[in-house]
């Protein structure tokens, strides 16, 4: 791979250079700040030692976070499909009352 297609990143003070398409260098940037953020506060705490745990719960948590998220969009979809059906009922039934006149 060239250089010109990796990136280097920082994470709790150790350098990582991962192959990434130009075009999601941006993201892949965000996203290593956004661990390392999350590593150095579970890492400050003070309750987990050692470089792997602090990465384990950091993944976990932004697991968690993730699905979380997740589960209330597809909630909030399905009160949308809802939504769309009672409207469309509704012009149903008012488009079969203006035929019935």
């Amino acid at each position: 791979m060239t250089q010109s297609n990796t990136l280097t990143v920082q994470i709790l003070d150790k350098e990582y250079c991962i192959a990434c398409p130009s075009d999601e260098r941006s993201n892949l940037e965000s996203a290593a700040r956004y661990l390392d953020g999350k590593m150095r506060e579970i890492r400050s705490s003070g309750k987990v030692v050692g470089a792997d745990r602090v990465a384990v719960m950091a993944a976990l948590n932004i697991t968690h976070d993730l699905l979380h998220k997740q589960q209330h969009l597809d909630q909030q979809a399905g009160a949308n499909r809802e939504q769309v059906r009672s409207l469309l009922n509704r012009v149903d039934n008012a488009l079969a009352q203006d035929t019935d006149e």
